[in-house]
């Protein structure tokens, strides 16, 4: 303060200070700058000079009290535009409008992919004690600030799959076969790794529950990955026939029903899929060899697409 009150006895000081501090800053492009919280004007002031945001740190400090600003500065992570002067700095300080950076868990991850990504993002805090239930989490793109918490972030995906699902379960029909929302995430989950083509999904949903209307198993290959891999993501090789004897509680080509909890966090499209399922009598599917699915109602007209499928596999493989 001895430097303020020297510098504003000085005739035309203030004026000095305010041309100074409406002067353009020094950097040529939009530069990121992290306040942490308990950070003084001087140690901002600092911090701002190192990036190379401004050129004199004590004329940032001494606006900074003649405005009052310096009691109103914010923490966080901020974009300053190229050339910012003093002025512009303190007021996007003073505006608490942060950085927002962006994370995407895309539908059909495991938790534990799921959580790999939350560990390796950028600008997150903490260690991941709160680990959810597999499924728990909801696909999406989630926005967070510098310093937020890897459990804030993760107890925001479970929250937001909640309300999802809740939403989903009260719009079922009449009569509907499954017996709980659980049950929906369940099968919702499996048709996620069924196709990533979103036509697909409640063609495929209604073939499942077809099926399951008539006692028959699912045999679903992602049941069986799920299991191979203890829920680590892509199993990276085709399944064979000793995979499918797998004693496993989750492997549909043994058990009836459904697995006892889902094996991937479905997405919004996977979950109305499985309680607004198309109207098919199939009962069959198989990959068509274009990335796609073919049906089919009888097991026979199945066999007959299984072998075209084969065809196509040998002849990509020659």
């Amino acid at each position: 303060m001895i430097a303020l009150a020297g510098l504003m006895a000085c005739g035309g000081g203030f004026f000095y200070i305010k041309d100074k501090a409406n002067a353009p800053g020094l950097n040529t492009q939009s530069t990121r700058v992290l306040i942490e919280p308990g950070l003084g004007v001087s140690a901002i002031a600092a911090r701002l000079k190192t990036a190379d945001v401004i050129a004199e740190p004590l004329v940032f400090r001494i606006w900074a009290r003649l405005t009052e600003a310096h009691t109103k500065l914010r923490a966080g992570e901020y974009e300053l535009p190229a050339r910012a002067s003093v002025v512009d700095i303190l007021n996007i300080l003073q505006s608490g409008k942060t950085v927002v950076h962006k994370l995407t868990i895309a539908e059909g991850l495991t938790v534990t992919e799921a959580l790999l990504i939350v560990q390796d993002a950028e600008g997150l805090e903490g260690p991941i004690t709160a680990i959810p239930n597999e499924g728990w989490l909801l696909p999406e793109t989630y926005h967070f600030a510098w310093g937020e918490t890897r459990n804030d972030l993760i107890g925001r995906m479970a929250d937001d799959m909640g309300e999802v699902l809740a939403k989903v379960w009260d719009e079922r029909p009449e009569d509907y076969a499954l017996k709980s929302a659980e049950e929906v995430l369940i099968l919702a989950s499996i048709v996620e790794k069924e196709t990533g083509i979103a036509a697909e999904r409640p063609k495929i949903a209604a073939v499942f529950l077809n099926r399951l209307k008539r006692g028959m198993r699912l045999q679903s290959d992602p049941t069986v990955v799920y299991v191979l891999t203890d829920g680590g993501g892509a199993l990276g090789r085709a399944l064979n026939r000793e995979d499918l004897k797998i004693d496993s509680p989750y492997n549909t080509y043994r058990v009836f029903g459904l697995p006892p909890a889902p094996i991937a966090n479905p997405g919004r499209a996977a979950l109305e899929a499985v309680v607004h399922p198309d109207t098919t009598s199939a009962l069959y599917f198989v990959a068509d060899g274009s990335g796609g699915h073919v049906f089919a109602n009888t097991l026979k007209e199945h066999n007959k697409n299984v072998r075209k499928w084969r065809v196509i596999k040998r002849q990509r493989a020659d």
